[in-house]
């Protein structure tokens, strides 16, 4: 696998060691969801664990696209990456021995939210078919490729029969969470959708101005991210990864920085068939082809 941030002529990704081809050295990665500064910070946190924990030298290489995460794994620049449900899809699909190892205990139930700038006059709405007051108004989602804050706040717009065409002008990307509920806040988007979690843990922070934006529904649950491991790995390092990610304990103050970065109580056990239905919507939005 190529390394990209050796300066010693290595490659990016696992750097097979002399003896028997277990990698002496793993790049991992995340897509782009939050504050990029935030990312490096708490990203850094784990692959220091994850180094204490393997016996592995582990380093995190921040990306700025979500289409770049997929790629720069697809090519072996990273061998571990923390992916939403479409990219973690798209990853796997382009990468033969690929495997989904590990989610939060969020991630089985997780959700979306609607969210609204007060001076829209958009009530909370009851349920899905409710989105349909979204026809006429501005909207913008995330990522192109978000799982939370596109394809599927998108698959739910159809539930209640708005397509994109019916959305007044063209629908915005704002890149990431944090961008989407500042639009909204600003006036510059009437609805945004984007990650719950995002959007419960700045309100709780006092992050959003309430006066100017509200959440009008949260939608039903789906599995969203997960942990992805490149087979270049092999078998005996994916191991070792998993455990250590499963072995993160609230109790380790630790492990409970770690924890609180990803709004988790603890991380589980996945398998790829667990994103059996992101795969099928993904396909049906064109976001997977092939």
């Amino acid at each position: 696998m190529a390394a990209a941030c050796g300066s010693d002529g290595g490659s990016d990704g696992a750097a097979a060691s002399d003896a028997g081809g277990s990698p002496d050295k793993i790049v991992i990665g995340a897509i782009p969801d939050q504050d990029p500064e935030l990312l490096a910070r708490n990203y850094g946190l784990v692959a220091d664990y994850l180094s204490e924990e393997t016996g592995v030298e582990v380093t995190f290489q921040p990306v700025t696209e979500y289409d770049a995460a997929v790629t720069q794994f697809r090519v072996g620049d990273l061998d571990l990456v923390w992916f939403g449900g479409l990219t973690g899809v798209q990853a796997r699909l382009q990468v033969d021995g690929a495997e989904a190892i590990a989610q939060r205990d969020i991630d089985a139930e997780f959700t979306s939210v609607f969210i609204a700038s007060v001076d829209s006059g958009i009530e909370p709405l009851d349920d899905v078919a409710g989105l349909s007051v979204v026809a006429g108004r501005t909207l913008t989602f995330g990522s192109d490729s978000s799982t939370s804050g596109r394809l599927m706040p998108q698959s739910f717009l159809s539930q209640a029969g708005v397509t994109l065409d019916d959305i007044d002008g063209e629908p915005g990307f704002s890149g990431s969470h944090d961008k989407t509920i500042a639009l909204v806040e600003a006036g510059t988007y009437e609805v945004g959708a984007l990650n719950s979690q995002v959007w419960f843990d700045r309100v709780e922070a006092g992050e959003v101005d309430t006066s100017k934006v509200q959440m009008i529904l949260e939608t039903p649950t789906y599995y969203d991210y997960h942990w992805v491991a490149h087979p270049d790995l092999g078998e005996d390092l994916k191991a070792k990864i998993t455990t250590a990610l499963l072995g993160l304990d609230p109790s380790n103050p630790d492990h409970q920085v770690i924890l609180d970065f990803f709004g988790a109580k603890a991380f589980i056990d996945t398998d790829d068939s667990n994103y059996a239905d992101i795969e099928t919507i993904g396909r049906d939005a064109g976001k997977i082809t092939g």
